[in-house]
């Protein structure tokens, strides 16, 4: 069963630089809706890998780190339309 939008669009948006709400919402209503509700699922399982990730002991703190902070930097592009077709608009 697809999620609902909101349930989609419900993540913390502080840490993001180029967030806008009216974006991501015309995004969802376009062209590219399904696109960008796949990039959003994608985005999920990214920031649960990175938690995971960020738990780990048996590599080096500062490679954790970097890690964790590449899946996350991912989940937020994503987020922020920046991999659909048009790009941001």
């Amino acid at each position: 069963m697809p999620q609902p939008d909101d349930e989609l669009l419900a993540f913390d948006t502080s840490g993001l630089e180029d967030w806008d709400e009216r974006r991501a919402r015309a995004a969802l209503d376009g062209g590219h809706g399904a696109l960008y509700r796949n990039h959003l699922r994608i985005a999920l399982q990214l920031d649960a890998w990175a938690q995971a990730e960020s738990r780990r002991t048996d590599v080096d703190a500062r490679y954790r780190a970097g890690y964790t902070q590449a899946l996350r930097d991912m989940a937020a592009f994503l987020r922020q339309t920046y991999y659909l077709p048009a790009g941001p608009e």
